[in-house]
């Protein structure tokens, strides 16, 4: 096992001139399981590659351990990686495709077959071994591809979307194990997924990337309760966090007719950039139902019902006077989504009051997407404006 540290690291495509990963600055403790996650072309899948060694760095450098591994061929990092795709050889059985990369490396038979039934056994594969990829489910080829990775007993494993071809139900499932599987043998884990929830339950930490720029680095619980900005607000969370540009007047946020007071600490972090604009953000689970004449609630007219069973969400609008023209940098439609009790469902039409739990909201700045509020910890001992 080992550190991992990305010290600047760049990489940049030939006949491009923006890099697909630019600067990127993150250490991965020992023994720690991190997700790399973000939207399609965030640069998430080539940081993992210039770890392999698939990739060059044309900046920077990346380091496993105590060891400069920028220039160090893929063979001699001391790492494995689980691919997209399983990768099986379709003639060869599973033990065979297990112990495969130990064969090339000359390892004693003897040893291989021993490495190859423990990697077995923790994988629920040992009645599978005979077997040849065709004649295995697709779970159960991810796992092969797993335990190849596991039999060669690296410092560090990679995973780029190895969930991604399965289905929906195995996919949940193999995120537990694969979860359960890297606490037990306690290697350090550097997992790439677009999926947030993929991210949210299975790292012990999250890195979100967006156009190659590193966002935002901590617990699933920080990136929930505390985004950085507006981008992190918006990826992170399902459903996703309401966004809108509202007016600030002397310490509210001016919602149509309605007014949501601010932290005094919010307003002091303004600037002349944002032009008495701030992006309000609150997650759906972060609104309560309440009478109309409620201080600081504010009307959210039904459009849509997605009723789930256990849960219920309300797609709806503000007054059209509630959010900034639709123009402004970050966010301004005045589109909100309430969760709901899935007993006491409103009608499409209907128009409901809802009110931002205490401590609950997000305010960033209209000029950068910044984060300006305090954090959720913090904000108990901070006076309102």
């Amino acid at each position: 096992m080992a550190t991992v540290t990305y010290d600047k690291a760049s990489r940049i495509y030939p006949g491009t001139e923006r890099p697909a990963v630019d600067q990127l600055e993150l250490d991965i403790a020992d023994g720690e399981f991190l997700v790399l996650v973000g939207p399609s072309g965030c640069g998430k899948s080539t940081s993992l590659r210039m770890l392999a060694g698939l990739e060059d760095v044309d900046k920077g450098s990346i380091w496993v351990g105590d060891r400069d591994v920028t220039h160090v061929q893929p063979k001699d990092r001391d790492i494995a990686m689980v691919f997209q795709s399983y990768a099986l050889y379709p003639h060869m059985t599973v033990a065979d495709n297990m112990g495969f990369a130990l064969k090339i490396a000359k390892v004693d038979k003897a040893e291989i077959r021993k490495r190859v039934e423990e990697a077995a056994k923790i994988l629920d594969l040992t009645e599978y071994l005979d077997r040849k990829p065709k004649a295995l489910s697709g779970g159960q080829r991810q796992r092969v591809a797993m335990g190849r990775a596991i039999v060669r007993q690296p410092q560090v494993f990679l995973m780029d979307e190895p969930l991604s071809n399965l289905d929906a139900k195995l996919r949940v499932q193999t995120r537990t194990q694969i979860a359960a599987l890297q606490r037990r043998l306690g290697t350090t884990t550097v997992y790439v997924t677009h999926d947030q929830v993929e991210a949210l339950t299975m790292g012990d930490r999250i890195a979100v990337l967006k156009d190659g720029v590193l966002q935002q680095v901590g617990t699933p619980r920080e990136m929930y309760d505390t985004p950085a900005n507006v981008f992190v607000a918006g990826f992170i969370g399902s459903p996703a966090m309401n966004i809108s540009t509202f007016r600030v007047d002397d310490g509210y946020a001016l919602v149509g007719n309605s007014k949501i007071q601010l932290q005094r600490e919010t307003v002091a972090n303004m600037t002349a950039d944002d032009k008495g604009d701030a992006v309000l953000g609150f997650r759906p689970e972060s609104l309560d139902r309440v009478a109309p004449n409620t201080e600081g609630a504010m009307p959210v007219e039904v459009v849509v019902v997605e009723e789930l069973g256990s849960d219920a969400f309300v797609y709806g609008q503000l007054p059209r006077p509630a959010a900034t023209t639709s123009d402004v940098k970050f966010g301004g439609s005045g589109e909100v989504i309430v969760r709901v009790d899935p007993r006491d469902v409103p009608k499409k039409g209907e128009s409901i009051w809802v009110k931002i739990r205490e401590g609950e909201q997000h305010v960033f700045s209209a000029a950068t997407g910044k984060r300006i509020s305090p954090s959720a910890a913090s904000t108990a001992a901070t006076p309102k404006a």
